[in-house]
């Protein structure tokens, strides 16, 4: 059995969507996962659905009363349970005052509790108490939402501190498993920021002896979708509540690459005999089968109208629509078509009659002037005389945005 916290002392960065939603998702591939609902508001109870009467055992029984483990935890479907939360837990803080070891009372129960569970998904309240220590203490991972944004980077970086300090003196075996972005967007250029500074940060960290320096980012993202905000009012998880929505399919990606980093390598049978192999029967090897006459030659010819498309290796050999292939010989006319008669062909198309403009001769040139002593007077009233040069219209004024970038503004 493997115990992870989801914790960030900030709120509202995804930690109660992720257990749920991530619960589920583990659920629904056989994995038997029971999530603790160690926060006082109780969101992960509500998300699920369940309705905690008054004399049932809540997770506050367990650390206040010793109540077992075990017996508090109420199954939300196959493979999933829970062990739900009330207003009450806000005063296990005070009551646990003067307990001895009072941040591992949690880890204590879950150790005396033979629990059939394959990963113990701990939702943590967004601060730094006891609460969140015992959570630490029963832990053998962190698991760290993040939003990228700035506030999220100051939240992480106090939350390091805390299982830096925990791991020295409480839990040795405890360490950072990675980070996941929630309500992340793309679009963003300081999502892109945010996540090269974890990046940068987790990557200076390899080799040293922090609890983080096996750490990953998570290459799934949970994108904002305002469908997980809508199923914890339903109570529901996002694959019962819009199973084809975004924040569905990001959580079912997410799953995967959680049970690629938590779950434990299968261990390899190194002494299992090899399997063995066939020997092929003595005698000539059967002649290939002749090709169909309908058949191509080459594979790639296959219409893609049969769920084949092409690809980029093998483009489509088909001509371009319209475009005349001059290197192709002649192709002779069918000999079954009729001869065309003279009655079939069309009647020749008799060209226009010329408008008057068309027999408008351009008008000579003016005779260039020989004699300096020519006026300017006669120069304009020589010019006067001339007809237009486009066949005595009016030059076609220039529209208004001739001088200007087309189109007009």
């Amino acid at each position: 059995m493997k115990t992870i916290a989801v914790t960030n002392q900030k709120g509202g960065v995804g930690k109660t969507t992720t257990v749920a939603n991530l619960g589920a998702a583990l659920a629904a591939r056989g994995h038997d996962v029971c999530l603790i609902d160690l926060d006082a508001q109780s969101q992960l109870t509500l998300h699920l659905g369940v309705d905690v009467p008054a004399e049932a055992r809540t997770v506050y029984d367990v650390l206040t009363r010793g109540a077992d483990l075990r017996s508090a935890a109420v199954t939300v479907r196959d493979h999933l349970a829970v062990v739900p939360a009330e207003p009450d837990l806000a005063a296990a803080e005070m009551e646990l005052v003067g307990t001895v070891g009072r941040e591992q009372v949690l880890a204590d129960r879950l150790a005396g509790a033979d629990l059939p569970y394959e990963f113990v998904l701990i939702d943590c309240p967004p601060s730094l108490g006891l609460l969140t220590l015992n959570a630490l203490s029963a832990a053998d991972e962190v698991l760290i939402p993040l939003q990228a944004h700035f506030f999220g980077l100051q939240g992480l970086s106090g939350l390091l501190e805390t299982v830096s300090l925990v791991r020295q003196r409480i839990n040795t075996r405890l360490r950072v498993g990675g980070v996941m972005f929630c309500m992340f967007d793309r679009r963003t250029r300081l999502a892109g920021e945010v996540v090269s500074d974890v990046a940068e940060f987790l990557a200076s960290a390899r080799g040293t002896d922090a609890p983080w320096a096996e750490a990953r980012i998570f290459q799934t993202a949970i994108r904002r979708n305002v469908k997980l905000a809508e199923c914890p009012s339903y109570g529901k998880t996002i694959f019962d509540y819009e199973p084809q929505s975004h924040g569905a399919q990001d959580y079912d990606a997410l799953a995967d690459e959680f049970l690629a980093c938590f779950s434990p390598p299968a261990a390899a049978t190194e002494d299992a005999p090899p399997a063995p192999v066939e020997e092929a029967p003595a005698g000539p090897a059967p002649a290939a089968p002749e090709p169909d006459a309908m058949e191509t030659s080459d594979a790639s010819e296959t219409s893609p109208a049969y769920g084949q498309a092409r690809t980029p290796e093998q483009p489509d050999a088909s001509p371009v629509p319209f475009a005349p292939d001059h290197d192709a010989a002649p192709v002779d006319a069918p000999s079954d078509l009729p001869a065309a008669s003279p009655s079939d062909l069309p009647a020749p198309v008799e060209p226009a009659p010329a408008s008057p403009r068309d027999d408008v001769h351009p008008p000579a040139a003016p005779e260039p002037v020989e004699d300096a002593s020519v006026t300017s007077a006669a120069v304009e009233t020589h010019a006067d005389e001339l007809p237009p040069s486009d066949g005595g219209q009016p030059p076609t004024p220039s529209p208004p945005w001739s001088d200007s970038p087309w189109p007009p503004r």
